[in-house]
């Protein structure tokens, strides 16, 4: 894969990510859960289908390039984190402490990707 997909990768999996924290803070603001067959499985069908597409992707980048501070462990557990919150985005009664750690790790993960990939290549 080259690197011009996998930055549209990083880049539309980070969009998934804040999409996915707006909607946990609406669901939490309003009480109600997201609608099983609306919201929830059609949005984490699209974070999956991304995030299944990135991981072997990035994991291989990473072990290639070798960018300071990133490392295939933490692209794994990133892809799976993605995938964890794009579903615990719609229940209100999911932890913020938890799901805000989660949101975070991600986005410094992919964040740091962008990085990379921009300084490597001029993207």
């Amino acid at each position: 894969m080259d690197q011009v997909r996998l930055m549209e990768l990083t880049t539309r999996l980070y969009e998934y990510n804040q999409k996915a924290n707006e909607s946990f803070l609406k669901c939490r603001d309003s009480g109600q859960e997201g609608d099983f067959f609306q919201e929830v499985k059609p949005f984490a069908d699209k974070v999956k289908e991304c995030a299944d597409e990135w991981e072997p992707a990035a994991v291989n980048w990473v072990l290639t390039e070798k960018p300071k501070n990133l490392h295939p462990m933490q692209v794994r557990n990133t892809a799976e984190n993605i995938q964890m919150v794009s579903i615990r985005a719609f229940f209100p009664k999911t932890s913020l402490k938890r799901f805000n750690s989660h949101i975070q790790s991600i986005d410094f993960i992919l964040q740091r990707m962008m990085e990379e990939l921009e300084k490597r290549n001029g993207l």
